[in-house]
Order: structure tokens, then sequence, then C-alpha cells
């Protein structure tokens, strides 16, 4: 397979960061359990997570090519493994916020260096959306093993119990692994750079990109959809916990599950995109997921308490809420490539930037909204909340559709 080795190491980037950006929900169900921290104090954790993420993005992101796609990737993973192995040793809220700055900030060169780095090793929008969606998926199976792990690990009977960090061991582990195969990968770099350019002018041209019109209508696209997808998977164990009243592990093991649906999503569209135009399955896919949401939540307030509740007893809503997944998961990568493969190569590190900076900001947004209407309100108070951006990503796409088939050859000019 042509370009095999580094291949595998962007998978593993991915998969790597699919442990530590999801682990936010663990950490703020945990938290609350094992520290006594308030539902509106966890929920600023994602916030440590996604605004570093959002800054060195925005001002690392036209710097990239020029340091060096691959070595920005080797310092991210050196990063987070160091932090990883000091966490079992420094349980402290303090140091979780800390942790996911660093978490945040090595996303950051790892997202943007990935996201370019596909352009330099696929052939056409058909290879680099194909890549991109399986990248997107393996993503999802790194949230899905991530939890299933984590849930292991958790003392239902202790809530005081710290054996849910030894977790982060492996991540450490994980993340060694990355570097390794990445370090020993080749990746020709030559057509993501302009030598010619200095890097004032990559700057100029990435802050004048933010404000031609179809950049904004896709930059409200990305920070709805995140905004959607975050704050369900940050807050989906919480919402187990509390609404469905399912044992903490079980609560974990159900995020898995909501990963597992959007790994399964995110293959499946990828597969009809093949067959069927990309706004059309899009379209489709928000409607479904609104018709779940307006379905599944009225149950939720339904629900028996049952003793001793498991996956073998428990109520037909806890199976539902998942399927949220598997209808939201082909948007994110869906648009991304749409973008991307329309642009020269060497303004991918610029709009990768963009879409990680956008895409930070829709996440800290939704769990911080999601947390504090979660606190005031109820959980599915909060959920039904999702219908606002479910709506405004539908009027977005469309938007972004036509502006794309108006002018599909010269993005820069829109």
């Amino acid at each position: 397979m042509k370009h095999a080795g580094i291949k595998l190491s962007l998978f593993l980037n991915y998969f790597v960061f699919a442990f530590l950006l999801n682990s936010v929900g663990t950490v703020i169900l945990q938290v609350q359990r094992s520290l006594d921290v308030t539902k509106a104090e966890a929920s600023i954790l994602e916030g440590f997570k996604d605004l570093p993420i959002a800054i060195a993005s925005f001002i690392l992101a036209s710097f990239l090519p020029k340091l060096g796609l691959k070595r920005a990737m080797l310092i991210g993973l050196g990063l987070v493994a160091i932090f990883c192995f000091a966490t079992p040793f420094l349980n402290e809220f303090w140091y979780f916020k800390a942790l996911f700055v660093a978490i945040g900030v090595s996303f950051a060169l790892i997202k943007v260096s990935v996201f370019a780095t596909i352009g330099l090793i696929t052939d056409s929008k058909k290879d680099h959306a194909s890549f991109m969606g399986i990248l997107e998926a393996i993503f999802m199976a790194g949230i899905l093993i991530g939890n299933l792990l984590f849930s292991l690990f958790i003392d239902d009977l202790n809530p005081k119990s710290e054996t849910w960090l030894n977790m982060y061991y492996f991540m450490g582990a994980t993340s060694v692994l990355a570097f390794i195969v990445l370090f020993v990968s080749k990746l020709d770099e030559s057509s993501a750079k302009l030598e010619q350019r200095e890097l004032s002018e990559d700057f100029k041209e990435m802050i004048l990109m933010i404000f031609k019109p179809l950049t904004l209508v896709f930059i409200l696209s990305v920070f709805l959809y995140v905004l959607i997808e975050q704050s369900f998977q940050t807050w989906f164990p919480t919402f187990y916990e509390d609404i469905l009243n399912t044992p903490a592990s079980m609560a974990v093991q159900a995020g898995a599950i909501l990963a597992g649906a959007f790994m399964m999503g995110r293959f499946l569209g990828g597969l009809i995109l093949k067959k069927i135009k990309w706004i059309y399955v899009l379209s489709i896919s928000l409607v479904m997921a609104a018709i779940i949401v307006l379905l599944v939540l009225p149950l939720a307030k339904n629900i028996q308490i049952t003793e001793n509740m498991s996956w073998l007893n428990a109520p037909m809503v806890v199976y539902l809420m998942p399927l949220l997944g598997l209808f939201l998961a082909p948007i994110y990568p869906t648009i991304n490539s749409t973008i991307l493969s329309a642009l020269p190569k060497h303004m991918h590190s610029s709009m990768s930037g963009l879409i990680v900076v956008f895409s930070a900001l829709g996440g800290t947004t939704g769990s911080i909204i999601t947390g504090n209407v979660f606190e005031a309100y109820s959980g599915t108070t909060a959920f039904y909340f999702s219908l606002i951006p479910i709506t405004g990503i539908f009027i977005t796409i469309w938007i972004l559709y036509y502006l794309t088939s108006r002018k599909p050859k010269d993005f820069t000019d829109s």
C-alpha cells in the first residue's frame, strides 16, 4: 500500500487522541464522585481542553508547514506521554485542568498536521474523502475502546477509589508507541511548503480566508456540529447515571456505545456517499437525529428506577439514546473533506487550523451550556437544547451546498 507507514501513523495518532480527548467525559463523572466537584465546576474541564486547542491552532496553523508536520506531531505525542504517566500520582482537580491544557495544545499540533498530511498522501477528492472518513471512524473506535477500558477500572461501590487512574499508564504507553511508529515513517512534505513565502504572508492568508462567504458558512457548520457532538459525548455518562439511574461503570460503557454508533455511522456514511449526493445524506441524517431526540427524551422522564440495573434488564431508552451517534456521524468528515479537497495543498494547514479552532470553540460552548442547563434544570432539558443547533446545521449545509455548487472550482474567490 502506498504511504502505508505514514497512514498507519496517522491512524495511531487519532486513536491515541480519541482516548485522551474523550476521557473528559469520564473525568467529569469521576471528579464529581471522588473529589466532590459540582457539575458546573466540572464542565469547565472541557474549556481547559478546547480553548488551548483553539488558541494553539490559530497561532500555529500557518507556521506548522515550516516547522514540519511530522516534527509537530512528534512534539504533541511526546508531551501527552509525559502528562499521562504523571496523572496517577496527581489526583487533584487542578492537575486535571493542567492535563487537559497539555492534551489540547498537543491535539492542535496533531490535528492540523494530520489534516494537512492527508492532502500529501491522497491523489484525488474521492481518496481524500474516503481516507478522512476512515480516519474519523478510527477516532470513534478509539473513543469506544477507551470508554470500555475506563469502565473496567471504575469501582461502582467506592466513589473515592483511584483505580480508574491506572488507565493513564495505558494511554501513556500508547502515546509512546504512536511516537515510535511516526518517527520511523517517511513523509515528503515539500508540496505543503511555499519556500518563497514569509510566515507573515501565510498567517495573513489564513486571516483573510476567514472572511470569505464560503468559509464563514463552513465555519458556522463546523461550530454547530461540534457543539452538538461534544455536548453529547461529554455528558453522556452523567446523563446515564443521573437521569437513567444506571451504575457509573454502565454509564461510561454507554459512552462507548455512543462512540461505536459514531464509528459505524462514519463507515456507512463513507459507503453511502459514493452513491448519493452528500447534501441529501446529511439532510436525512439531521432529520433522523432530531426525530430520535423528540422520541427518546420523553421516555427518559418516565423511567422506572431498577435495583442492580445492567444491560440485561435496562429499559428501552438506555439502548435508543446511542442511535444519535449513527445519524450525526457522517456530517463532520464530509463537510471537512468538501472544503479541504477544494484547496491547494499549501493552504490545507491554514484551513485545518480554522477547522480545529472553531471545532474547539464549539466543543467548549456545547459542554458548558449542557453542564449549566443540566445543573439548573435537568438532563432531558439540556439534551432538548440540541434541537437548536441541529436546525442551524440543516440550514447552513444547504447554503454551503449552494455556494460550492455555484463556484466549485474557485474556493478562494468565493
